[in-house]
């Protein structure tokens, strides 16, 4: 059977026909896109999958210690490729069994890296203390799990968003290090570009401060500096982050789109799926339901 959705506008006139080509302001489409809410959905159990996986490494009698600290030398970013192999070995399981896992790394409680893997990563790193990370503060501020928004990796130079787990002593009072992941944006990327979207359509996963996380836009991803894109100046994203979801008119580039947008609930954090088209293509894509 057809769904029909009931559209909405609201405006000074009483026409709802005519607002539509003749008021472009204070209006909201009274319209729910399921397929905003599907994928809000979908990368909401991508993370807690993720951050579940880092919670109960986290536990585990090789991650709970760092026995080899004193062999942290500043030259290489952390401890030798060879030592504390244990834990390097979880790590690296890690990596083989989630592809959302970019890489996997192991933080002393003042912030100094440790180890990471895949090690060429900790050989790349341009610096060693990550104690001024959001991720960091967030996750030894709260005690819990924390995801961070979007950053530049200091080991691949390219945007990464973290999720970190506190780790304490066996009574939970001393704080021994923090367990953390690099999400892999790309894939995230690759699952938004398989869906089949017509050219005029757009979808983006956004961080809570607006920062672009994935585009379906392949060609946006070739350009220099790929997530190096905010939408932060949206009352879409806006509503979002505050816990709303519905579709709105958005002036984007100087085009008047139909944005509809669902928040993201990440542990701490609140991201959010925005899905973008040209307000012409949405209300024809309304009428033919």
């Amino acid at each position: 059977n057809p769904v029909t959705y009931h559209i909405t506008i609201v405006g000074n006139s009483s026409s709802t026909s005519n607002i539509a080509v003749q008021n472009q302001t204070e209006r909201e489409i009274a319209y729910k896109n399921p397929i905003v809410s599907v994928l809000a959905n979908d990368l909401e159990n991508r993370i807690n999958k993720s951050g579940a996986i880092l919670e109960i490494t986290s536990k585990l009698q090789e991650v709970k210690s760092a026995p080899f600290a004193s062999s942290i030398a500043p030259e290489l970013n952390g401890i030798p490729k060879d030592v504390d192999m244990l834990k390097r070995n979880i790590a690296q399981d890690i990596l083989s069994t989630d592809k959302d896992f970019e890489v996997i790394f192991f933080l002393m409680p003042n912030g100094d890296m440790y180890l990471e893997e895949p090690y060429s990563r900790q050989e790349n790193l341009t610096t060693n203390n990550f104690a001024f990370r959001d991720y960091y503060k967030g996750a030894v501020g709260t005690r819990s799990t924390y995801l961070g928004n979007v950053i530049i990796s200091a080991s691949s130079g390219l945007p990464q968003a973290n999720i970190a787990v506190p780790v304490y002593s066996e009574n939970n009072k001393t704080l021994v290090g923090v367990w953390a992941s690099g999400l892999n944006l790309t894939n995230f990327s690759k699952s938004l570009q398989s869906l089949n979207l017509t050219n005029n359509e757009r979808i983006v996963y956004v961080d809570q401060q607006g920062q672009k996380i994935a585009d379906s836009n392949n060609q946006s991803l070739s350009r220099p500096n790929p997530l190096n894109e905010s939408f932060a100046d949206l009352q879409s994203f806006r509503n979002a982050i505050n816990g709303g979801s519905g579709t709105m008119i958005e002036i984007i580039n100087g085009t008047k789109m139909a944005v509809s947008y669902h928040p993201v609930k990440a542990f701490s954090n609140e991201w959010a799926v925005l899905f973008m088209q040209p307000y012409d293509d949405h209300l024809n894509s309304q009428n033919y339901m």
